[in-house]
């Protein structure tokens, strides 16, 4: 399945024609074949999603703060940004499979959390929170 390459194929595996049930399956599917849930603990998992995120940072270390535009330029660099994003993404993704959370839930739940706490139209000072 993880093998098949070629424009057809590829064009199904791009957000508009695949669900976040399917990335979870892909990843499961993955771990399982390799017989890697015995090292899939909740604790290797946090640490590895934030070894992951360190070297996506990484990517930015020493540079000025650049605009998406700039990135996006970079052909090279882009492909390095979505290597380390996707390593991110895959840890997040079995951590959710792991401990069965369904990450549309927890995502729209924390949205609602934030929009309570940052309302719109409202001057945020980023060092002291939200100004009333």
């Amino acid at each position: 399945m993880f093998l098949k390459t070629g424009f057809f194929f590829e064009q199904w595996f791009m957000d508009k024609h695949t669900t976040l049930a399917d990335i979870k399956n892909w990843i499961a599917q993955f771990v399982a074949e390799r017989d890697w849930n015995q090292y899939h603990q909740p604790k290797n998992l946090a640490m590895s999603i934030s070894i992951e995120a360190a070297e996506l940072m990484e990517l930015f270390q020493w540079h000025h703060i650049e605009t998406p535009a700039e990135v996006k330029a970079d052909a090279e660099q882009m492909a390095r940004i979505r290597e380390e994003l996707a390593d991110v993404l895959a840890y997040c993704l079995s951590m959710a499979n792991q401990l069965d959370i369904d990450i549309a839930t927890a995502l729209h739940q924390k949205i609602e959390k934030n929009a309570r706490k940052y309302p719109v139209h409202q001057e945020i000072d980023w060092y002291n929170e939200v100004k009333t």
